[in-house]
Parts: C-alpha cells; sequence; structure tokens
C-alpha cells in the first residue's frame, strides 16, 4: 500500500481539511494536496511531524503495518537497569 491513502484518511478520520493540516505542516495546501493525491513524495520531516500530530507511527503512515496505534514503549529488562 501506498503512503498517500493513509494520509487521506487520517485526515478525514479527524473531520480536517488539506489547508489546516498545510498549516500544521507550515507547507502551501496544493504541496499537501500533491502529497495526499500521490503526485509528489513526502519529505521524511514532514512523515515524522504527521506521526507526531495523529499520534500514530511512521511505519502507519507508510504502509508498513496495520496498527495505527504506536508501538508500547520498550521496557528495560532489570538485568541491566542497574549497569
Amino acid at each position: 500500500m501506498y503512503y498517500y491513502p493513509r494520509l487521506r484518511r487520517l485526515r478525514k478520520d479527524r473531520d480536517m481539511k488539506q489547508r489546516q493540516i498545510a498549516l500544521v505542516l507550515d507547507i502551501d495546501q496544493r504541496v499537501y494536496s500533491n502529497y495526499e493525491t500521490g503526485k509528489r513524495e513526502i519529505p521524511t520531516r514532514l512523515v515524522m511531524k504527521l506521526a507526531d500530530f495523529y499520534k500514530t507511527s511512521t511505519d502507519y503512515i507508510l504502509g508498513r503495518t496495520s496498527q495505527a496505534v504506536p508501538y508500547p514503549p520498550a521496557r528495560l529488562n532489570p538485568a541491566y537497569k542497574n549497569r
């Protein structure tokens, strides 16, 4: 799966306009529209910003997982705690 359908779905699920997401990313709405339609590749820094904004993982946005919820925080093995 390509990432651009996910961009649209995430935005639509929150009932937001492209203009609003473009403001979050500090870019022009037409540029964001090109990301969402797959006409232009989205830079990594913006994928990271969107993942933070939507509270999801970059892997979800990029289509590498179907889990929208981010990974749980890693737990340090107690054996390594005092090293």
